[in-house]
């Protein structure tokens, strides 16, 4: 399952990011951006994050998850749209083909909430890792 190995890098680079920190007893939350184009099932994702999490500083630790929209701006006319599922790339406006992706495919840890009720400790803010 895609997610699990997803989800097997969040509690990893958490734990991680918490032993640098030092003094962490227990991590409460974590927040990830998750794009509607990022091939993960949020309710799949989350499932799998406990499970990943069992046994570790994270045990208990809640997922939040916050959906980003995928949208698309056309080359030639510059018309910008949201692209849903599944995705739409031909422009609305001019029917275009050459379009870049503007948003959508964020998979990106955006905060951790530490046991000691400190502020949120924002990690480092690189795309999770994904072995193929």
């Amino acid at each position: 399952m895609h997610e699990m190995s997803v989800a097997l890098a969040v509690v990893d680079q958490v734990a991680e990011a918490a032993t640098r920190a030092g003094g962490v007893t227990a991590v409460r939350s974590v927040r990830l951006q998750v794009g509607e184009l990022a091939g993960v099932v949020p309710d799949a994702l989350a499932f799998c994050f406990e499970l990943a999490c069992a046994g570790t500083l994270l045990e208990g630790a809640e997922l939040v998850t916050e959906a980003v929209p995928g949208r698309a701006r056309c080359t030639p006319c510059a018309h910008d749209w949201a692209v849903g599922m599944p995705p739409r790339l031909t422009c609305p406006g001019c029917g275009g083909t050459r379009t870049d992706l503007l948003a959508g495919r964020e998979l990106q840890i955006l905060d951790v909430h530490w046991e000691d009720g400190g502020p949120p400790h924002p990690p480092t803010r690189e795309p999770i890792s994904e072995e193929r």
